[in-house]
């Protein structure tokens, strides 16, 4: 991919979509990746926030046994089959009553590869709130709740994080509103928005193995990765061409997502915005030296690139990316 190619799939990541994923850069050692299943070694839980004019939130009981009449946001695992947006929306339906649309991911969370969960705020398009008289095995019933004033007891207090982040949001959007894009992927990995930045000068790791390229890192499932989360996926890559002792490496969060469900493609690419600096700066023009051939560093020239890198970085426009 020349120089405008890169400038393509930049451009195309920075604006929350997807690229086909072709292969992985770095893999985990050991055996060869196999694709993921799930149910069978990943899990993907869905988790909707929704904020009326009145500043008032919903909420759903719980009917489930080990938390029967605690109050929770509508959540779920995925099933087999659905996109993200899909099993959002079958949730929402099934606990709460209603027919919904996404605005945007707000946060995606995980505990290593094997456990996933995408949040968004979420808007009502119809249907009809669930009352106690239609309780089911889903959930008891569901109801608008003043923001500061919410039901007791909670099933777990994350939701009050989550509820103030999709606050936070609707007085002032951090990010764009980015949904995940239906493409498939086999493995979960994460794709590099990897940077280097000086006062003039914005340059971004680039994988140089086949057609140049926004490189790929497949993320593991041994004990260790799980620990460590996605992350370590990203140190690996870094290590295989770069020298990190002296350099600080920060995950901002993501510029965007990939998974499509349908055909067994349980996999998803995650768009990590990353930045790279020298522990020790002084007066540094040029970025990291790479190790090998496998890898460069390519300087974006196009402004309008540079301005949205800069943007990005500095007011970490990105989606929360948490453990």
């Amino acid at each position: 991919m020349a120089s405008e190619g890169l400038a393509g799939a930049l451009a195309t990541v920075l604006g929350g979509k997807g690229l086909l994923v072709q292969s992985c850069d770095s893999e985990p050692a050991g055996k060869p990746l196999s694709p993921v299943r799930l149910r069978k070694n990943v899990c993907y839980v869905v988790l909707a926030v929704f904020l009326n004019e009145q500043d008032e939130v919903l909420m759903i009981q719980e009917a489930k046994r080990e938390c029967r009449g605690a109050w929770y946001l509508p959540a779920g695992r995925m099933e087999a089959g659905e996109t993200i947006v899909e099993a959002m929306q079958r949730e929402v339906k099934e606990e709460a009553g209603l027919l919904c649309e996404p605005v945007t991911l707000l946060s995606v969370e995980e505990r290593g590869a094997s456990w996933i969960r995408f949040v968004f705020l979420a808007r009502p398009t119809g249907g009809v709130l669930k009352t106690s008289k239609d309780a089911d095995a889903e959930s008891l019933q569901a109801g608008w709740y003043p923001r500061v004033s919410l039901p007791t007891p909670l099933r777990a207090h994350d939701v009050l994080h989550l509820v103030e982040l999709g606050a936070k949001f609707c007085q002032q959007a951090m990010h764009p509103h980015i949904l995940p894009q239906e493409l498939p992927c086999s493995v979960v990995c994460q794709r590099l928005v990897a940077t280097f930045t000086t006062v003039q000068s914005v340059w971004v790791l680039v994988g140089s193995v086949g057609t140049p390229h926004l490189p790929i890192t497949a993320c593991g499932f041994t004990p260790m990765e799980q620990r460590g989360g996605v992350k370590v996926a990203i140190l690996r890559l870094l290590q295989e061409c770069l020298t990190l002792h002296n350099l600080a490496v920060e995950t901002k969060g993501l510029l965007g997502l990939q998974h499509l469900g349908r055909d067994h493609a349980d996999g998803i690419c995650l768009n990590v915005l990353v930045a790279l600096a020298f522990r020790n700066p002084g007066i540094q023009d040029e970025p990291p030296k790479i190790r090998g051939e496998n890898y460069f560093w390519w300087k974006v020239l196009e402004e309008d690139l540079q301005k949205q890198l800069l943007h990005r970085l500095q007011e970490s426009s990105v989606i929360p990316l948490s453990r």
